[in-house]
Parts: structure tokens; C-alpha cells; sequence
């Protein structure tokens, strides 16, 4: 922590910040906690985090809809296969190959991927806000897409490509512009907001399900498509509301934008403190941005690159490899072949637990710490993993699962167990970590390349989960077991602790290779000494080892 408290009752503080040079060394713990909890409680905070947030309800909803989709009996008579009549020999005549099944699924992945790779330079030409609409309407035209089908299963598959496209770039767009625009005592419980906001759309998603998977007409599935363009809609409304990020109005030239947006952020006048700091910190920033080139190469050649871009894209296919999307893209199904009477029930418990428990992680993300959280989440994981996936392969009568009820009962009871866990922890700190991990001057790319790491992943997993599980049962668990296994150690080597930094601090403690293990206790120096990324690429530092 910074020492040098000051009192912030002091009506000279604004005016004596400004002029001295030695006081821009201000105090970050000044009333932080209680600051934290008067800003997060203003309704115009809360509105911008409800209205931002829906770009993670619209990914969680699509993933929860697919799920129950795939079992309804609608659904399957008509895409199960384009012009030929079921086979009556077959016991179930209506099932989905497993190609055609991973393909309809996966295929919103294959368009997040893109849409993520995408939306990083497009944010940077026209602004958050602006994109955020533009995605927001591409998710829509998939959505249409899809609720359009009559038999061909293509189409679906086809709809979700392009909703997928929406999903991806509302993915980098919403973490960025809630880490560009968020109080810096808030900034981790907003961006984890947004890990919230999944778990309540697949929340949602899995009780419609249930309402309509009963329906033996078309309406079963495309009820749940219809409720899926309202997201979109109301967050395209809604962000007409908020300004765009105070960052990339300062970088285009509205600089009185931009101040009045932090002011109204942080709840205070222009002349705050507060306000003079974080803009000089965006001026600072931007003039070291604007002294050279940003080339695509620094992403692996600029200070301490190469480290942070692989290590963001690894904690973020790690999300991915914790196993969580096995439950929330099949579950309606894996909960089947555990002889459940109604899997829909166990879906909306699942998806209940995921929701409830993700509040804690808010908490756990700015009192514990990253580190702390995401190594005991993956020792967790890892746990429950292995219980289930031992339970589901030698305890289970896979052939009659009624007569083995005590065992699906347990494996219902690790699944909810390891939800827990990856809602307090790898859910919600993962995005939070990648937002804070790296510099302005890389931040749109990196992200957009950490992101596509999560939706490759994502993708691999919902394409293939159907032909492995066929040929190895619930072994597949022990893959996810030892992912989370092989993450706690990764954590611990190799990502410093953000908890309570300013996003140069935290630039500063990569570039001077600062111990991840001694993070926690590090001590930065004044604010104008931070060697930050920008600093050492402009060559304004010497000898630091980078």
C-alpha cells in the first residue's frame, strides 16, 4: 500500500493535488472501503452495471437454451435428419448424432472466436458504446435466424454461428468498458458482475426450458428463442443512457467528456481529487501510447509481453478447462443417463447454485484476493471432479441407472458442489484477472486474443463432449480433474495479486518481475516512479530487465 494518508475532508485537497508534485502520491486506502460501498450503492452505478452486465446475461441464456433445446421432442423430430423418416428399429428414433448434436452446439463458439477477434480493433475505431449496439443487433439477426427454421437443421446451426459473432464481441466489449469506466475501489466486484450476469441467464434459460419442454409443438423451442431477443433489446436501450468510456473519449479528443464521466462515476465534482488523478493517469497513458507505433508484434515483444499475452491465454482456456460448460451445455442430458425422472429439475437446481453462489464470489474477488481464490477453486474442482466422474463410471448401472439410484443422487450433489466452487472463483476472477492484467496500450488486443483462447476451448469442448463421453463415459471427469489440478500450481508460479492496485500498479509489478508469491506484499512506489509497460517501450526508463 502507498503511504502519506490525506485527509479527504480537506476542501484544499483538490487544488493542492493539482499544483504539488509530491502529493499526486495519494493515499489509494483513504476511505476505499467505505468509498466502495457508498458508490456501489448510487443508483446510477448499479443501472450501468445491471445495463452492461446483459452482455453476459445473453451469452449465459444462449448456453442454458441449447441445453434443454436438444431434448425436446419438437426439436428433435424435426432436425434430427433433413428428409428421411425416422428408423423405428432404433430405440430412440429421434436422436441426435453425435456430429450433429456437437455441430449445432458448438458452432456459436466457432462465431464467438470471431466475434472476439473482431471486436478489438473495431472498439478502437468507433468506441465501446457504439460497438456494443452493433453486436448487441448481429445477436439479434442470429436469433431471427434461427427462430425462422422449419426442418433445416443447418439453419439453427447457421443462427447460432451469427449469434455467436454478437456473443463473442459483447465478451471483450463487456469487461473492457466496465474496467474503462468502473471506480477503482469497485472496478473487480463491477467486471465480476458480469460472470454473474451468465449464471442468472442460464438460470433463466433452464426454467423456461421447463416451462415449455412439455409443449409437443414448435412453440417448445422457439418460445425460448423469442424470450432471447429481449436481452439484446434492452441493452441497446439502455446503454443509450450511459456515456462512452472515459478512456477512449480522452484518446479522441473529448477530453471534457471524459471528465465529467469519471466525475459522475466516482460520484463527485470535476475538481475532485479523485478525478484530476485518474485523468492525469489516462493523460499520462495516452501520451506515452501516442509517442510511438503500437504494432501487433508488441503483444510478445513489448515489457513483459509475451509473459502476460500467454498467460492470459492460458488462465482463460483454464475456465474453459475446469469442465463447467460439460454441465451447463449437456447437462439436460448427462442428468438423463443418471436415471433422474426429470433432468429440467436438476438443470434449474444447477443452474441455481451456479446463480447463488456467484454473489459470494463478488465478495471473495476483493476481500481474498485473486491468487487465494483461484488455487483453492481449482483444488476444489479438482475434488468434486474426481468424485463424480468415479461415482458416474464404477458405482453407476450406466444400462439401468433406476436400479443404482444412490449413485446419481451423488453425482447430482458434486455437480452442484463443483458449481459452487467455479462460481466463487475460476466464473468470475478469470475476467476480472484478464481485465486487469494488461496495459492500455495492449489492453483491446490482448484481451480480444485472451478471450479467443476461452472460446476455442469452449468450442473443442462442446463439439467433441458427445464422441468422447460415448467412447469413455464419465472418465471424461478425470480430464477436467486434472486440468484443475495442474491450474492451482500455474496461479501460484505466475500471476501476481491484483487485489487493491491501480491498473499501473499492477503493470509495474510484471515489468520490474516482482515474485508472484511475494505480490501480495509488495510495495509500489510513488505514482510518478511506476515503471509501467508505456514508460520502457518509449525508452523513458533505464535498466530495468524486461
Amino acid at each position: 500500500m502507498l503511504r502519506g494518508r490525506k485527509d479527504v475532508n480537506d476542501p484544499n485537497l483538490a487544488k493542492n493535488e493539482a499544483d504539488s508534485p509530491s502529493s499526486k502520491h495519494v493515499e489509494r486506502t483513504v476511505n476505499d472501503k467505505g468509498d466502495a460501498r457508498i458508490r456501489l450503492a448510487r443508483p446510477y452505478i448499479l443501472a450501468m452495471t445491471v445495463i452492461v452486465s446483459i452482455g453476459g446475461f445473453i451469452f449465459g441464456f444462449d448456453t442454458g437454451m441449447i441445453s434443454g433445446m436438444l431434448e425436446m421432442e419438437d426439436f428433435l423430430k424435426r432436425f434430427h435428419d433433413l428428409g428421411v423418416q425416422p428408423d423405428k428399429n432404433l430405440a430412440d428414433p429421434y436422436a441426435f448424432s453425435n456430429v450433429r448434436a456437437g455441430t449445432i452446439v458448438a458452432l456459436l463458439s466457432i462465431g464467438t472466436l470471431l466475434g472476439a477477434l473482431l471486436s478489438a480493433p473495431v472498439a478502437d475505431t468507433f468506441g465501446r458504446k457504439i460497438c456494443i449496439i452493433f453486436w448487441n443487433i448481429v445477436f439479434i439477426v442470429g436469433m431471427i435466424v434461427q427462430i425462422a427454421t422449419e426442418t433445416a437443421w443447418y439453419q439453427i446451426a447457421i443462427g447460432r454461428l451469427v449469434a455467436g459473432l454478437g456473443v463473442g464481441g459483447l465478451s471483450v466489449l463487456t469487461p473492457m468498458y466496465m474496467s474503462e469506466t468502473a471506480p477503482r475501489q469497485i472496478r473487480g466486484s463491477m467486471v465480476a458482475s458480469y460472470q454473474l450476469a451468465i449464471t442468472f441467464g442460464i438460470l433463466i434459460s433452464y426454467i423456461i426450458n421447463f416451462g415449455t419442454e412439455a409443449i409437443l409443438s414448435p412453440a417448445s423451442w422457439r418460445i425460448p428463442i423469442g424470450v432471447g431477443l429481449i436481452w439484446p433489446v434492452l441493452m441497446i436501450l439502455g446503454i443509450f443512457f450511459f456515456p462512452e468510456s472515459p478512456r477512449w473519449d480522452f484518446r479522441h479528443g473529448n477530453t471534457e467528456r471524459a471528465t465529467a464521466t469519471v466525475a459522475r462515476s466516482y460520484g463527485v465534482t470535476q475538481d475532485h481529487w479523485e478525478v484530476k488523478r485518474e485523468l492525469r493517469e489516462i493523460r499520462l497513458k495516452f501520451e506515452a501510447e501516442t509517442a510511438g507505433d503500437k504494432k501487433w508484434h508488441e503483444i510478445f515483444t513489448g515489457p513483459r509481453m509475451a509473459y502476460r499475452t500467454l498467460l492470459g491465454i492460458v488462465l482463460q482456456a483454464l475456465q474453459q478447462l475446469t469442465g463447467a460448460n460439460f454441465f451447463f451445455y449437456y447437462g439436460t442430458t448427462i442428468f438423463q443417463s443418471t436415471g433422474l425422472n426429470n433432468s429440467y429439475v436438476t438443470s434449474i437446481i444447477l443452474g441455481a447454485v451456479n446463480f447463488g453462489m456467484t454473489f459470494p464470489g463478488l465478495y471473495v474477488v476483493e476481500k481474498a484476493g485473486r491468487r487465494k481464490a483461484l488455487i483453492a477453486g481449482a483444488l476444489w474442482m479438482f475434488m468434486c471432479f474426481m468424485v463424480f466422474s468415479s461415482v458416474g463410471h464404477f458405482v453407476l448401472d450406466r444400462n439401468d441407472p433406476t436400479a443404482t439410484p444412490t449413485a446419481g443422487t451423488t453425482m447430482v450433489v458434486f455437480a452442484c458442489l463443483f458449481i459452487a466452487g467455479y462460481a466463487m472463483t475460476w466464473g468470475p476472477v478469470i475476467w476480472v484477472v484478464v481485465g486487469e492484467l494488461f496495459p492500455t496500450r495492449y489492453r483491446t488486443m490482448c484481451m480480444g486474443i485472451s478471450s479467443a483462447s476461452n472460446w476455442i476451448w469452449n468450442f473443442l469442448i462442446s463439439f467433441f463432449t458427445p464422441f468422447i463421453t460415448s467412447a469413455i463415459d464419465f472418465r471424461y471427469g478425470y480430464i477436467f480433474a486434472a486440468c484443475s489440478f495442474v491450474a492451482a500450481p500455474i496461479v501460484f508460479f505466475f500471476l501476481e495479486e491484483h487485489q487493491g492496485r491501480t491498473l499501473e500498479e499492477i503493470d509495474t509489478m510484471y515489468v520490474t518481475h516482482v515474485p508472484p508469491r511475494k505480490s501480495s506484499r509488495w510495495e509500489p512506489p510513488r505514482e510518478e516512479d511506476l515503471v509501467t509497460a508505456e514508460k520502457v517501450v518509449d525508452g523513458r526508463v533505464e535498466g530495468v530487465n524486461v
